[in-house]
C-alpha cells in the first residue's frame, strides 16, 4: 500500500468531511455532552471541511483520501482514518506530519487534545510516542458559544 500525504485540495472537501463525520461519531458519540452531538450534524462536517481545506493534509491510497489531519499552531486539531484504513499506518504517518508541521512552525511541543472515553484514539496516540499530560475540559467550538468536552491532552516533543 502506497500513502502519498499532500496538501488538500478543494476537490478533497467531500471525503474529508465524510472521514470526519464517521469518525467523529466512533470516537465521541457517548463521550461528549448531548449538546455538542446535536450541533455536530452531517452538514456541519461538510460546512467545516470545506472551510478548513488550506489547513488540511490528507493521507491518499490508490488516489482516494484515507484520512486527514488539521494543525494549527502547535495543536494537532484533528486527526481522523476512514473505517477501512484503520490500522494500516495511516494514522502514523498523519500523526508524524503533523508533528513536522508544528516543528515547521517553530514549536517544540505538540499537543492534541482527545475525549477521555475514546480509547482506540488514546492507544493509537500512544503507540506514535504521544504522552497523556492529564486530564482537562476542552472547549469545542459551537455557534453558540464553547461546549466543554472531558479531554485528555496528549504532548510530544518534535
Amino acid at each position: 500500500m502506497t500513502v502519498i500525504v499532500r496538501p488538500a485540495a478543494p476537490a478533497d472537501a467531500d471525503a474529508v468531511a465524510c472521514i470526519w463525520y464517521a469518525g467523529w461519531g466512533d470516537g465521541h458519540l457517548g463521550h461528549v455532552p448531548d449538546e455538542l452531538v446535536a450541533v455536530r450534524t452531517e452538514q456541519s462536517f461538510h460546512t467545516r471541511a470545506a472551510e478548513r481545506v488550506a489547513a488540511t493534509t490528507v493521507a491518499a491510497v490508490d488516489g482516494r483520501v484515507a484520512g486527514f489531519v488539521i494543525v494549527a499552531g502547535d495543536e494537532v486539531e484533528q486527526v481522523y482514518v476512514s473505517r477501512d484504513h484503520r490500522g494500516s499506518g495511516v494514522a502514523g504517518r498523519l500523526l508524524a506530519e503533523a508533528e513536522r508541521q508544528v516543528k515547521a512552525a517553530g514549536h517544540s511541543r505538540a499537543w492534541l487534545a482527545v475525549a477521555t472515553g475514546n480509547a482506540r484514539a488514546r492507544r493509537c496516540y500512544e503507540r506514535s510516542g504521544w504522552q497523556d499530560d492529564g486530564a482537562f475540559a476542552y472547549p469545542a467550538s459551537t455557534e453558540s458559544g464553547p461546549v466543554a468536552v472531558d479531554c485528555h491532552r496528549y504532548v510530544k516533543q518534535v
